[in-house]
């Protein structure tokens, strides 16, 4: 029976993980060459590197042929899904549901503020020692429309509350109720756009929402509107994007791009009323934490037995799951 446990975090860093695995250190390295730390085919659980290349990420699929469950530290699964020809049927393959919302929803705010109140000119002015003073929209009495209302989106409205924000519209893959109010379809956005002073994306990339942010939907938005994008860069098409902010017409706040990372000379970093930063939505000091108790929770629960949690599909049975992002 296989029996060893692969993992990104050294495991004497991990408090409460459970008696029985054998627990192996691999992040793939420095530069990805990483030697394996044990046979390939003894791995029941791999836990794929955080912030490592792709091809890094998806290196030991092939060869984990005794794997049982593989388990990210990303909200998306994305990287994973896209190799499952390469994984055994009946391999749960888990997100990290729990560890990003905290981090992730903190820069969907900054960006969204950041963009609104002028952050960007600030600092430019700055470097060049130039007092810039000026009138900048406020977040306060502003309709948002938040695209992806899984937990993330969730987090994302729960720092919301605070900024006198006029009204939240909410959008997932199906209509559902919640607490806070009603969840529409994503059939419903070519009503609801027109009406958003900001756009906040927050959906998990699948085939679905790949090029959901298209010519057709920035022209739905409204004259002045805020598109942000903490979500996967392919969900917005890159080239629509660039037309409309040109124009001035409506502005940006990217954390995530495509192509990403974002080459020199990219038309995207001078693209006017347009704030990047480098995929950063879930690495912060809010992550360790999360992650250790995540890693020893669903590694307790792995080896008593019990249900997973944040179990995105299980291959070969047809299954696609979602993510909160």
């Amino acid at each position: 029976m296989t029996s060893d446990v692969w993992l990104p975090l050294p495991p004497d860093g991990i408090e409460g993980l459970p008696e029985g695995p054998r627990y192996l250190f691999w992040d793939g390295g420095e530069d990805g060459e990483q030697p394996f730390p044990g046979d390939p085919a003894r791995c029941a659980v791999y836990v794929v590197p955080y912030m490592k290349p792709y091809p890094v990420r998806v290196r030991p699929l092939a060869q984990l042929t005794g794997v049982r469950v593989i388990q990210t530290l990303t909200a998306g699964v994305d990287d994973i899904t896209a190799r499952l020809a390469d994984i055994a049927p009946g391999v749960q393959l888990c997100n990290a549901r729990g560890v990003h919302e905290t981090s992730t929803a903190e820069l969907a705010l900054t960006l969204t503020l950041a963009a609104l109140r002028g952050i960007p000119g600030f600092v430019r002015a700055q470097q060049r020692e130039v007092w810039e003073s000026g009138f900048h929209p406020s977040l306060a009495d502003k309709n948002v429309l938040i695209v992806g209302y899984g937990s993330i989106g969730a987090a994302v409205e729960d720092r919301l509350a605070p900024f006198e924000v006029a009204r939240v519209a909410r959008v997932a893959r199906s209509q559902r109720t919640t607490a806070r109010g009603p969840v529409h379809p994503i059939t419903d956005l070519p009503s609801l756009l027109p009406d958003a002073d900001v756009v906040i994306l927050c959906t998990p990339l699948t085939e679905a929402t790949r090029g959901l942010v298209n010519a057709g939907f920035l022209a739905r938005m409204k004259d002045g509107a805020l598109l942000v994008n903490v979500a996967r860069g392919p969900v917005v098409d890159t080239r629509a994007l660039l037309a409309e902010v040109e124009t001035g017409r409506i502005s940006a706040a990217l954390d995530v791009t495509d192509p990403e990372p974002l080459p020199p000379g990219h038309p995207l970093w001078q693209a006017p009323g347009v704030l990047i930063s480098p995929h950063v939505g879930g690495p912060s000091s809010a992550f360790l934490p999360r992650a250790r108790r995540l890693l020893a929770d669903q590694l307790t629960r792995f080896v008593n037995h019990r249900p997973l949690r944040n179990v995105i599909l299980t291959t070969g049975d047809g299954g696609t799951g979602s993510t909160g992002r």
